[in-house]
């Protein structure tokens, strides 16, 4: 991004400080009358409400000289009240400015919020106010992220908040990304990026405040530009300096952003934002029934990206955190609703369209989780490919394997070499590969527990999925036998290899490498305590150090992480790109892809290092030792390619459930090494 392109930046809504005072404006196509109410300092006295003319298209502007940065407002918009018909203009909702760049507390649910009109309800003093900010540019930067590298999904509170030796003024906090201890640990994983889950100002949704509980993931937003004060007291500027000190540690910043919903919810829901300025336009309605929101995120509303309003507000937001925070990418939760035009998905969007040809966008990192709960709402494999996407598959074939589902040797290897099946139609694979993930069980959970334990939610443990695709090694949740502990660190361990051995973008999720549990909750988004809290003290520091050692091992072999499919047949006369081998060394025949119960497989490819010598990652699936056979060349030697024992005559003795990786060495090389 250019210094041009930055200052090409003039978003044309919210509130622009300028050397005489601050410039107001807002967008409703169906108001008759909007107002910007001004508040004293501590936002608790409204000391000014003025009337804003309305201009061409929908815009009202005012300019009010005078009025120092740092003030703070909100809007107030008037017209038709008839939510059967999808109109709720009400003058007595004080409205946050979609374009706030900063507010100045934390929103916090009130049924108030929701009260009809004409019930004499003033919600300015429920509300948080818009802050007039004049913003800092961030450094210019290419991604720091490249395809193919480890993405490190991060929930900022939950990450410090139970951290030792960040401050504690810090911990929880967004900041506390920047501390050297933690960018220390992030170098010693290889993180290519981190992914921050929703750092944005989000509030509760309204049956949580009754049970005691908070959420704590962020994925309920009311406004796309302001971040959370608890995550960020000093707005955007946190995110910047942040920013800052990861990319100087070589470290890129993907933000996860919801753009599909608001925190504005269902018809009973509260009057926040976008409802109160203009609910058709930001909104897609039900079908011949304008007074009902479409709901296809499962959360009670739906954003209309295929409104021009909506489009407009999402660009700009995106432009506001490259701009202004100097982020190297965006994932876009529930993506398909971005897509939707007219209510059917479409890779060609408006909107997505837009993104990709954008001059700021357009060179961002791109990551769509592929799927929401709409009509055909399941679209994995289905966006352009300017786009990475998650890959579920992936997740579901290789968790189905190591549980030991029968015939699943053919899809591992599938999801091994970049999935072929789902991203064939492009030249390389587009997957975001990942085992576990912020929704759903813990890596180390997955072999710890057959089922969900969502009771703490209080939904009685019908919320989250129930298929897991877990086992737990013959006792339901923590265990004291020492078998059954060595056999659990032993899938964990198997799963962690066969991610960082598999083609494309791998993603891990904070504290993954150190064993965190959830004790068998796989929708902990309500647990803003220590069952989501990253315990740091009591980490698994040796697996920590082999998940070090795996990413070391990635860097090391360019083959693991790049994305070009592998060539059916060898390119100009080299040594395959892939082999696929029984255990005994012998190529897989079709009667072998087909064994039901074939958990054995070698995967030998042919670029393993830069001698030219081939990788192997053996996967012993089943709960036997096994000899694997590793084919000799001519001038070369195997040695191990992690911490292990040396190959003896040909073979290597893989441990039950696990992997093991041989590299070849020329033999100068390879006696040279040896004592």
């Amino acid at each position: 991004m250019s210094k041009d392109r930055a200052a090409a930046y003039r978003p044309r809504f919210g509130a622009t400080v300028t050397d005489s005072g601050i410039r107001f404006a807002a967008w409703s196509g169906a108001a008759e009358r909007m107002w910007v109410s001004i508040f004293s300092a501590d936002g608790k006295a409204e000391t000014d409400r003025l009337e804003l003319q309305r201009e061409s298209d929908g815009v009202f502007v005012l300019s009010v000289p005078g009025l120092p940065e740092g003030t703070c407002y909100g809007f107030r918009a008037d017209g038709r009240y008839a939510p059967d018909e999808g109109f709720w203009f009400d003058p007595d909702k004080l409205l946050v400015d979609p374009y706030a760049g900063r507010i100045d507390r934390a929103y916090r649910y009130d049924a108030r919020l929701a009260a009809a009109r004409g019930q004499g309800v003033d919600t300015a003093q429920l509300m948080p106010k818009a802050v007039a900010t004049a913003l800092q540019s961030a450094p210019s930067a290419p991604p720091a992220f490249r395809h193919g590298g480890l993405i490190y999904e991060v929930p900022v509170r939950a990450f410090s908040m139970a951290h030792p030796d960040v401050a504690k003024r810090l911990r929880g906090t967004i900041r506390a990304l920047a501390e050297p201890v933690v960018i220390e640990h992030l170098l010693k994983l290889g993180v290519s990026a981190v992914e921050l889950m929703p750092v944005t100002a989000a509030m509760d949704e309204r049956h949580l405040p009754r049970l005691g509980l908070t959420n704590a993931w962020g994925y309920n937003p009311v406004s796309f530009m302001a971040l959370d004060p608890r995550l960020a007291p000093d707005g955007i500027d946190d995110l910047r300096a942040t920013t800052t000190a990861l990319h100087e540690a070589g470290i890129g910043v993907i933000l996860d952003l919801v753009f599909n919903h608001t925190a504005e919810s269902d018809e009973i829901g509260p009057t926040l934002s976008l409802r109160g300025l203009d609910n058709r336009a930001y909104y897609r309605e039900a079908v011949d029934d304008p007074g009902r929101y479409a709901n296809d995120t499962g959360t009670g509303n739906t954003l209309a990206c295929d409104h021009p309003a909506a489009q407009q507000l999402v660009l700009d937001s995106l432009r506001h955190f490259v701009v202004h925070a100097g982020v190297d990418g965006f994932r876009f939760d529930l993506a398909p609703v971005l897509g939707r035009v007219g209510g059917e998905f479409r890779a060609d969007a408006p909107l997505l369209q837009a993104m990709r040809n954008d001059p700021i966008i357009g060179d961002r990192i791109l990551i769509a989780e592929p799927w929401d709960i709409g009509h055909n709402g399941y679209r994995l494999g289905g966006f352009s490919k300017e786009f990475l996407e998650w890959n579920d598959r992936y997740r579901d074939d290789v968790r189905r394997f190591w549980r030991g589902d029968r015939g699943m040797v053919g899809a591992l290897a599938t999801r091994l070499a970049g999935s072929s099946d789902i991203f064939g139609a492009g030249a390389g694979t587009r997957t975001v590969n990942f085992i576990a993930a912020h929704d759903g069980m813990t890596l180390a959970d997955v072999a710890r527990y057959e089922r969900k334990h969502n009771e703490a939610n209080g939904e009685h443990n019908h919320d989250g999925h129930n298929e897991n695709f877990s086992w737990n090694n013959g006792v339901e949740g923590e265990s004291r036998d020492p078998d059954i502990v060595a056999d659990r660190a032993r899938d964990a361990r198997a799963m962690l290899a066969t991610l960082f051995a598999s083609r494309g973008a791998i993603m891990l999720t904070a504290g993954d490498e150190f064993g965190r549990s959830q004790r068998g909750n796989n929708n902990a988004y309500a647990q803003d305590n220590d069952l989501t809290w990253l315990d740091w003290a009591e980490r698994d520091t040796a697996l920590e150090d082999f998940v070090a050692g795996l990413s070391r091992l990635r860097r090391e072999v360019p083959a693991l992480a790049e994305l070009d499919f592998f060539a059916a047949v060898p390119r100009d006369g080299a040594v395959p790109d892939v082999e696929w081998l029984t255990e005994a060394g012998r190529p897989m025949t079709d009667a072998n892809w087909h064994e039901p119960d074939r958990h054995r497989l070698t995967m030998l490819l042919g670029k393993g290092a830069a001698s030219g010598g081939r990788l192997a990652v053996m996967i012993n699936g089943t709960r036997r030792e096994a000899n694997f056979a590793l084919p000799a060349r001519t001038a070369f030697d195997w040695l191990p390619a992690t911490n292990g024992p040396k190959p003896s005559g040909g073979c290597l003795a893989v441990p039950v459930r696990s992997v093991a990786f041989a590299i070849e060495r020329p033999l100068a090389d390879s006696q040279g090494d040896q004592p």
